[in-house]
């Protein structure tokens, strides 16, 4: 097969290579690949260089044999509420962000979750924040992710959430924090898999720039949950706990669990013995110290929570009170990434830590204060509703392109449980080209990096790069029929920003 198309005169040299064509629109207000004038963005001018000379039979055919290895590697999720699996569907293109960019993206994730961190340990325990009224009591007391059960509990170090992953858009300006995801984030495995299924069906393509490694992420994972395990329990297994096969994200769950070489364990397999956690192993019962769990507060102890819950150990919260066993994420976490507590986070960046915020939010509305209620109801056309206790997309409006009806129906929503509604603008953030339908065609992106608050807080330098891969839409949540993409971080070297010998592919 040709690298490269003939040349022919009478056509634009874009229609005869991968580049972005004469048919590519710049949809939203900020393109991160290309300018106004079609050409590249400085973190993608190696990129640039390197895909000029491919042909789009080639692209196609990696695409192609990218998709096969994705069905081979059992890549998949449960699509809605029909627990179907399908293929992540994967672009090829990668995102890239520079040196200095992520250095930005970095600090302001680390004092997020450090504010986060702070914010939890407080409300468990003296509540000063509550008190002071720098955020209001009722909005985290009547959460229903406070658990009464944690207050005064003792968590190891402090460290409530270990794992983050905070959801950010990119607009014209810069990175804005869409909102923060703490109890159980997912998507690290999908953020390794992609590069690993790029290195092996483009090997050629990471020539193009110099990019910083992901592959430690589950060595990383390992050592911080070994780390944050209970005094006394340095020889007692770290386990991940699953809800099983039907659960959408289950094949994360087996594929970190694999990397990190810990049992997977579901909660069948697990017991609380003389207030201890135990796994049963074919030698016998073996005693647990740490337990990435991967299901939510409801389900982890019947006792606790839900009666008629099978998936989680009856007295493990009582394990976890006296100090027996660590849960990742701590139990009650939840209540820090509620969508109507998410606009107080940086008051308590101020708060904890003296500081002025280096990533901002988005414009946020509280359907439960009347003024911002009203605002919200009169502008229902023109804004982004969201239920504060969902995720993937669900329990959302979308006002722009809903129905009369349908916002007819969320009106008398948020009348009934003004609590449970916010309402943000709709941000025209970043889109980059996608290889749809045999030419680059631009979609909307956001980005969830991943922090590692362990002893010392580490971000992934990358992350899961979501595509809105309909036309036009702005839903990048994988279970509304989203994609993804590898994220290049760029390394802080003398190649940077400068053009490179590139081999032919």
């Amino acid at each position: 097969m040709q690298a490269a198309l003939p040349a022919n005169p009478g056509v634009d040299r874009r229609e005869q290579n991968c580049l972005p064509g004469p048919l590519y629109r710049l949809d939203s207000e900020f393109d991160e690949m290309v300018d106004a004038e079609m050409q590249p963005q400085r973190p993608y001018r190696g990129l640039w260089k390197f895909i000029e000379k491919l042909s789009p039979e080639l692209w196609e055919d990696r695409q192609r044999m990218a998709a096969g290895e994705l069905v081979r590697g059992g890549v998949t999720f449960a699509l809605d509420s029909k627990n179907e699996n399908r293929v992540f569907p994967f672009d090829l293109l990668p995102r890239i962000l520079s040196a200095s960019e992520w250095l930005h993206l970095e600090k302001g994730l680390i004092q997020r979750v450090t504010a986060l961190n702070c914010f939890l340990r407080d409300i468990y325990a003296q509540a000063r924040i509550l008190q002071e009224g720098i955020v209001p009591s009722e909005l985290v007391l009547g959460s229903p992710q406070f658990r009464r059960e944690m207050v005064q509990a003792p968590v190891p170090h402090g460290i409530y959430a270990m794992i983050a992953g905070s959801d950010l858009l990119r607009l014209r300006d810069g990175f804005v924090v869409l909102e923060d995801n703490l109890r159980v984030p997912s998507g690290a495995s999908y953020m390794l898999a992609n590069r690993r299924v790029l290195r092996r069906v483009f090997p050629s393509l990471f020539q193009a720039a110099p990019v910083a490694s992901i592959e430690s992420y589950p060595t990383l994972l390992r050592e911080a949950l070994c780390a944050l395990r209970p005094k006394g329990a340095d020889g007692a297994l770290t386990v991940m706990l699953t809800p099983g096969i039907h659960n959408a994200a289950y094949f994360e769950h087996t594929f970190l669990a694999q990397e990190m070489g810990i049992p997977l364990a579901e909660g069948k397999d697990l017991a609380v013995i003389e207030g201890k956690v135990q796994l049963r192993t074919s030698s016998g019962w073996k005693g647990v110290g740490a337990i990435y769990r991967r299901l939510n507060d409801d389900f982890l102890d019947p006792v606790a929570f839900r009666p008629e819950s099978l998936l989680g150990v009856p007295g493990l919260v009582a394990a976890c009170r006296a100090g027996r066993v660590n849960v990742v994420n701590a139990i009650g976490t939840g209540v820090a990434d509620d969508k109507a507590i998410y606009p107080f986070v940086p008051s308590m960046i101020r708060y904890y830590l003296g500081e002025e915020p280096i990533l901002p939010n988005v414009e946020t509305f509280l359907c439960e204060r009347p003024a911002e209620r009203d605002h919200v109801l009169a502008n229902l056309s023109k804004l982004v509703v969201k239920e504060v206790s969902q995720a993937g997309g669900y329990g959302m409006l979308f006002g722009p392109t809903s129905s009369v009806q349908e916002r007819a129906a969320f009106r008398e929503k948020i009348l009934a449980q003004p609590r449970n509604y916010i309402g943000q603008p709709v941000l025209s953030f970043s889109q980059v080209p996608c290889w749809i339908d045999g030419r680059l065609q631009p979609r909307r992106i956001d980005l969830r990096p991943f922090v590692l608050f362990g002893p010392t807080p580490t971000v992934i330098p990358g992350g899961l790069t979501r595509v809105a891969l309909r036309e036009g839409s702005f839903i990048v949540n994988s279970c509304q029929g989203g994609g993804s993409k590898d994220t290049w971080v760029l390394r802080a070297d003398k190649r940077e920003g400068r053009a490179q010998n590139l081999a032919r592919p």
